[in-house]
């Protein structure tokens, strides 16, 4: 692309990210075309539209895998545009949380009635996390905040150290449990990945508040006070509008949960990263886009603020969504994440259509995928390969610095850690050396690089 050309660049899309801002609104339109017919299936509207229409559209309009040019990212990173997009949509999430429910404990409803409308609530609350997500990356504390606020509904708020700091360092390998594995349905990978994630969480705050030399049972543990919001939020609206809504509150935080951890499932499916490094100072290899599963149509990309481009967003997570890359080493879905949802919640035909890809993404050799250990015989036996030589090197990975610089620099977000100023929120207190900073330390701010990624600085203006 030219200069001239990179100049004229505009974002095609840069309207069509207001349909994200739809979605929340479905609650209110269920109730009022409820209120209007009288007709009880339309208190089902979220998972009519979100995996039965979305899926349509998306078949449709099809794909769009153009990028940004290099030269606009920085100022498209800026356009302050992008981010009240994201911010709108919490007041919207929450006052058609607040109308539905409202509506579910005073309208003249069957139980059925009831149960479609939390349903459809927790459907908005699923992409409420996925906000959450969005916003929980950024650096800027205000964001920080707003992610822990749109996890409030679904009682999810754990999900903001686990994924920043758990799944991120530990993706497309068998310790995370938020990858999903050759073999292993959606069914068995639920409740996996979601007592999985609780524990990663409640350790990763344990360990940080430790390392300062506090108990974890304090409110600055992000699990504690993630948890509390939930708290207050649900009991204010059982005093409001009576005991009877917990029920369904219940269901729809459920709900919610499932649509995260059905996305969680498709996203890393099967993809595995190598152990690298000397006998005895084996790593996982650095993340790379050959690990994410992606998927460019236009419907779904949109509706959930470019997250299908997942291997761009693992490599660059503070990354606003509006610059995430189509990379061409990631492998592709056949279609975006709502149509992937349906297919995950029949087995057989995911593995009639997942399997076969990646296996072809690893060049048939199905033994360097992440596999379920109890299908694991079954499924080489279907995929008969030796499996080729590997050099057992990473070519990104540089030497563990020195331990007498000023300061060490994450080289893929720039977290830079000031061994004069230490960093209090990590446990580490001014003048804490860099060797006295755990090995299995892991940058706060991107999750991706580890201590031995970090690069030494004379000083800070280095």
């Amino acid at each position: 692309m030219t200069a001239s050309t990179a100049e004229q660049w505009r974002d095609g899309k840069r309207y069509l990210w207001l349909f994200g801002l739809v979605m929340p609104l479905l609650p209110f339109a269920a109730v009022a075309l409820h209120a209007a017919t009288g007709q009880g299936v339309w208190l089902w509207l979220g998972p009519i539209v979100i995996l039965g229409l979305v899926p349509l559209v998306d078949l449709v309009v099809g794909i769009d895998p153009s990028n940004p040019p290099d030269r606009v990212l920085e100022a498209l990173e800026r356009d302050r545009y992008y981010r009240w997009l994201t911010f709108l949509f919490l007041p919207l999430q929450y006052a058609g949380f607040a109308v539905a429910f409202a509506y579910l404990a005073r309208a003249d409803l069957t139980v059925a009635q009831r149960c479609g409308l939390a349903v459809t609530v927790g459907f908005i609350g699923g992409i409420g996390i996925n906000t959450a997500h969005e916003l929980g990356h950024k650096k800027e504390s205000h964001e920080r905040w707003l992610a822990k606020t749109a996890l409030a509904q679904s009682f999810y708020g754990h999900f903001y150290i686990e994924h920043n700091r758990g799944h991120h360092v530990r993706v497309a390998t068998p310790d995370d449990p938020a990858s999903s594995r050759v073999g292993e349905s959606f069914y068995r990978f639920w409740p996996r990945t979601v007592a999985g994630s609780l524990r990663s969480a409640w350790r990763l705050e344990e360990r940080r508040l430790l390392r300062g030399g506090g108990s974890p049972w304090r409110l600055g543990n992000d699990v504690i006070n993630s948890w509390l919001m939930s708290a207050v939020l649900w009991a204010a609206m059982a005093v409001w509008l009576g005991p009877q809504v917990l029920p369904y509150l219940v269901l729809q935080a459920v709900v919610a949960i499932t649509l995260l951890e059905a996305v969680n499932y498709l996203e890393h499916y099967g993809m595995l990263r190598r152990r690298v490094g000397a006998p005895g100072h084996e790593r996982w290899e650095r993340v790379d886009p050959s690990h994410s599963w992606n998927s460019n149509n236009v419907a779904t990309n949109v509706l959930l603020y470019h997250l299908q481009r997942h291997s761009d967003h693992h490599a660059n997570p503070t990354r606003r969504y509006q610059t995430l890359r189509d990379l061409p080493e990631a492998p592709a879905l056949p279609t975006g994440y709502a149509g992937m949802i349906l297919l995950a919640l029949v087995p057989p035909a995911w593995r009639r259509v997942m399997d076969p890809r990646v296996a072809a993404h690893l060049d048939g050799d199905m033994s360097r995928a992440n596999l379920d250990p109890r299908r694991r015989d079954r499924v080489l036996a279907r995929y008969p390969v030796a499996p080729a030589p590997t050099s057992g090197t990473d070519a990104g990975a540089v030497g563990h610095p020195a331990g007498s610089a000023a300061a060490y620099r994450c080289p893929g977000c720039a977290y830079t850690y000031d061994v004069a100023t230490g960093d209090r929120r990590e446990g580490f207190p001014p003048g804490t050396p860099w060797t006295s900073v755990p090995d299995d330390w892991c940058c706060p701010d991107c999750g991706v690089r580890e201590k031995v990624d970090f690069v030494a600085l004379d000083s800070l203006g280095a």
